[in-house]
């Protein structure tokens, strides 16, 4: 393969200008951005570049004349993933595309041969003005996914979006969680409210949202006394998916009915049997455990806000409910379970989720000695 170093009309860059030939013997040219801006003594950079691109080109056997425009080989490849993505996966991915990727790229028209690392990287900091760097990085590993599509289909030599400068990940600073004090009173401001059976069950087992919405009665084994988790109720924009698989395969998993979890859902049953004879022709019996007086499954939006308001009326400090599998996780700690033993009751795939979780509870540890040493060391001065 042989090519150029090439400007373009109004363009900033210079392009490497590519010979390729089809399978009838006729060439044709395809220009690839090299990212390096027409200035100075750039174009010796720009030549090297070039046999660069050659290289890559040549090494990986691409076909050049399978080039196309770039948002339809996204569109494609999402398509593509529909039936090897769950639901609510394909559907986070769709919305990411139709908002945000595909209306940028679409606007530019550009071959996905010109996609470059310099391409890729502009939209990153593009995109950096108006949302989170997390939230850039999940577009990232989007378009990244996409890339390595065209790369093993012999269209592109090499993913452009593995040699940019990636965002940094910045951890989630605002967990919060409640100590056995605060445990108690909440269980006891929740008495009667009807996010009652939800709130025990999320606090005792340390579920995800998503997972305590998903628990039904077929997953209560009375006689064995256990409680499986095995389906969860997860929304995608305005899209409620009610899936029989859970966030990863150690998620799926039978939890011990304790006597007073037993008892609870036991009157729980009860309540809902007496709200089906009271509402013959309203009531809807779907099975689920979460539900509204009438049957229906508790709506999540709702779960998260009528629970800051219960934490607001009656004087409690402010967390999110998924700060309940944080609570969950401290409480076991103050009981002397060890990182194994937490990482199995709330089922984190990767041990290092759990531990990136005790720094978080080891820094109330620390806070707490460095007080008592505080006050020590002010009676020192005292003396």
């Amino acid at each position: 393969m042989t090519g150029s170093i090439l400007t373009k009309n109004g363009r900033k860059n210079y392009y490497a200008v590519l010979n390729v030939y089809d399978s009838n013997g006729k060439r044709q040219r395809k220009w690839v951005d090299t990212g390096i801006a027409v200035k100075g003594n750039n174009k010796r950079l720009a030549n090297l570049e070039l046999h660069r691109i050659i290289a890559d080109y040549s090494e990986s056997r691409v076909d050049l004349t399978k080039d196309s425009n770039f948002a339809d080989f996204l569109v494609a490849w999402l398509e593509s993933m529909r039936f090897s993505l769950a639901s609510t996966t394909y559907d986070s991915y769709k919305m990411t595309f139709r908002i945000h990727i595909l209306p940028y790229f679409e606007k530019r028209k550009l071959k996905i041969t010109n996609v470059t690392p310099a391409v890729v990287q502009k939209y990153v900091n593009d995109k950096l003005k108006e949302l989170s760097p997390n939230t850039v990085r999940k577009h990232l590993a989007n378009i990244s996914k996409c890339l390595d599509s065209a790369v093993k289909q012999n269209i592109i030599a090499f993913n452009p979006a593995d040699r940019i400068e990636k965002p940094k990940e910045i951890k989630y600073k605002g967990a919060k969680h409640y100590n056995e004090r605060q445990i108690e009173q909440l269980l006891e401001c929740a008495k009667g409210d009807p996010l009652e059976i939800t709130i025990l069950l999320s606090l005792f087992y340390g579920l995800r949202r998503s997972e305590v919405l998903g628990l039904r009665w077929d997953a209560v084994d009375f006689e064995s006394r256990t409680i499986a988790i095995k389906h969860t109720v997860v929304k995608v924009g305005n899209v409620l998916h009610k899936n029989d698989r859970t966030k990863n395969d150690s998620s799926y998993t039978a939890f011990p009915m304790s006597e007073k979890i037993e008892m609870e859902l036991q009157r729980w049953k009860k309540h809902q049997i007496e709200m089906k004879t009271l509402q013959p022709n309203d009531y809807e019996d779907n099975g689920y455990i979460c539900t509204k007086a009438n049957g229906q499954l508790l709506a999540t939006d709702f779960v998260s806000q009528h629970f800051a308001w219960l934490l607001k009326k009656n004087g409690m400090p402010h967390i999110r409910f998924h700060d309940l599998r944080h609570s969950s996780a401290s409480y076991l700690k103050s009981l002397g379970f060890d990182l194994k033993d937490i990482q199995v009751w709330l089922r984190h795939k990767d041990i290092q989720t759990t531990m990136n979780l005790y720094t978080h509870l080891d820094m109330e540890a620390k806070s707490n000695i460095a007080n008592s040493l505080d006050i020590k060391f002010q009676s020192f001065s005292k003396v």
